[in-house]
């Protein structure tokens, strides 16, 4: 199947985002209420959490849910709080060079998502990076220079907290350093296991182990595929090779030393690119970030495309994905 991306840039929300949310809302508003409407918390609990964990974005939120319609369950899934649960694969890493470079493939169902570079100039901060519902981000970086990506951390836990992609721009739009998201992260509740992984501008860099039932561990991996300290969740660490891809990846940055681009290509191949579409979990792009250039390229096999944050330019293209990836799950 063909997957159009596309790379929008608007510097405060406004009629492109609107666009944009009429055109994903049907399919948003599918999943999101799958389980019924009482299923998801309100939308004054939605708003109150917003308002105690990520307070600077409140008047974002407010501004968005009013170019959405102003509806009640739109609001609702713009907070992202306690969504229903996604599951995804993805691997993601830090080249340490004399100016490192974070590399990740994300591994989901085409049919959940928005295929979409996000610019934006939101509240005076600069950012771009892959969309998910629309504000919220699977990886991205900021105009100080902060890189920020995600894997799903392994466990079947469901909690009360935010769905992960509005923690990371709630990072991106209020950070400059990894010691600053560091302590976001540890703080902002997320409502499934996550593994998030920062670099900024002065080569520093985390992984928080986020949980919704214990507190975030923060470590300094430089790898980060879909476990946390142990596997706990045994079929799907089989079925994902998260052990596999974790040991592969710490092979390639300890034991055989390589170039920046040959490290990149590594994410291009197998076992760290993956082709299960039919299941949901093949890899729909790879992406680089050089935080202190702020800069973002997206690769799929014979094809990159390069984003600068100083100088971004919209655009689309046409990725093959191979037949029976919509089929999700």
């Amino acid at each position: 199947m063909d997957v159009l991306w596309r790379a929008i840039s608007e510097d405060e929300p406004g009629p492109k985002w609107a666009g944009l949310f009429a055109e994903y809302w049907p399919d948003y508003h599918r999943w999101w209420a799958r389980e019924g409407d009482a299923a998801r918390p309100t939308y004054v609990e939605s708003r109150r959490a917003l308002k105690r964990h990520m307070p600077e974005i409140v008047p974002l939120y407010d501004q968005l849910c009013e170019l959405a319609g102003g509806g009640d369950q739109a609001a609702r899934f713009l907070s992202f709080y306690c969504p229903p649960p996604y599951l995804s694969g993805c691997s993601q890493a830090i080249w340490p060079g004399r100016q490192p470079v974070m590399v990740r493939n994300y591994d989901y169902s085409p049919a959940a998502f928005d295929s979409l570079v996000l610019h934006t100039r939101w509240k005076g901060r600069a950012v771009m990076g892959t969309s998910d519902g629309l504000w919220g981000l699977v990886d991205g970086v900021n105009d100080a220079g902060l890189a920020i990506s995600l894997t799903f951390g392994g466990r079947r836990v469901v909690g009360e907290g935010f769905g992960v992609p509005v923690i990371l721009r709630y990072v991106l739009q209020t950070c400059k350093t990894a010691e600053e998201a560091g302590e976001v992260l540890a703080r902002v509740p997320t409502h499934m296991s996550y593994n998030v992984t920062v670099l900024d501008a002065k080569r520093r860099y985390l992984t928080a182990l986020m949980a919704p039932d214990r507190p975030a561990l923060l470590t300094h991996a430089a790898v980060a595929t879909n476990h946390q300290e142990n596997v706990e969740w045994i079929s799907h660490a089989r079925f994902t090779a998260t052990v596999e891809r974790e040991r592969y990846l710490l092979q390639r940055l300890t034991l055989h030393p390589e170039t920046e681009e040959k490290f990149i290509g590594a994410f291009l191949k197998p076992p760290l690119y993956s082709t299960a579409y039919s299941a949901g979990f093949g890899t729909l792009y790879t992406a680089v970030y050089r935080s202190r250039k702020r800069e973002m390229d997206l690769r799929w096999p014979g094809a990159i495309w390069r984003f600068s944050l100083a100088d971004f330019t919209e655009g689309s293209r046409v990725i093959k994905v191979p037949d029976g990836a919509g089929l999700g799950v």
